[in-house]
């Protein structure tokens, strides 16, 4: 475990899409990196994205918390036929965290960030080494025949899905019947009690460090 600084403003404007967020760099050198992204109605600044990076930062990850294109464009509202635009983001930020020194590289998103995340892994197998997915929106709330499971079956990257056991978005059992689909590795953590946000004031501590160690077990690197 490791001391964390401060976040830093991050932007690249010559990245393809344009990259914007903030970075989170361990005290000491790190070989491993983590991209970490939001959800439809939201920016890389919440309390979620946030307490994760400082967690992963504190376990010597350097992370790069990015607001996607389109977030980029309009400050409120959610994205509209962005999806495209919204991968080539992913994948830029991913490149730039690479060229600031990480040889391994992961990429997390939360709800529609996270549904981005598996989309361009699934189109793109190798671009990153393994997935961190949070309340991954399985279908809209209270549709469940509306499933977002479409690219699953062609998914090669190891996947850990983090959600609330109250999530409206899909239920435990509906997300373990998902990931049936997936050939590559994958994990459920269910987080008790929690709903699409995860986060709440009663797992605010927990939480975070919790999600930490899974992972690093998962991808095999020291919590």
């Amino acid at each position: 475990m490791t001391d964390a600084p401060s976040a830093t403003p991050f932007s690249d404007p010559q990245a393809d899409p344009p990259v914007r967020g903030f970075l989170h760099r361990p005290s000491a050198l790190s070989e491993t990196g983590l991209v970490l992204t939001h959800g439809a109605g939201a920016n890389c600044q919440t309390p979620l994205l946030v307490a994760l990076a400082e967690a992963f930062c504190q376990s010597g990850f350097t992370v790069l918390r990015c607001d996607l294109p389109f977030r980029q464009l309009r400050p409120h509202g959610p994205p509209h036929n962005s999806s495209a635009q919204d991968q080539a983001g992913l994948r830029s930020a991913v490149e730039c965290l690479r060229r600031l020194g990480p040889t391994r590289v992961f990429l997390g998103g939360h709800s529609y960030g996270g549904r981005q995340a598996s989309m361009l892994a699934a189109s793109e197998p190798g671009v990153v080494e393994a997935l961190l997915l949070f309340s991954y929106p399985l279908h809209p709330p209270r549709r469940p025949d509306q499933l977002r499971t479409q690219h699953f079956p062609r998914l090669q990257t190891p996947a850990l899905f983090v959600s609330g056991t109250r999530d409206g978005f899909g239920s435990p059992e509906e997300m373990s019947d998902a990931l049936a689909l997936i050939p590559a590795r994958t994990q459920l953590v269910p987080v008790e009690g929690a709903g699409h946000e995860l986060l709440n004031p009663r797992n605010r501590t927990a939480l975070p460090a919790n999600i930490v160690q899974a992972f690093s077990s998962f991808i095999g690197a020291p919590a």
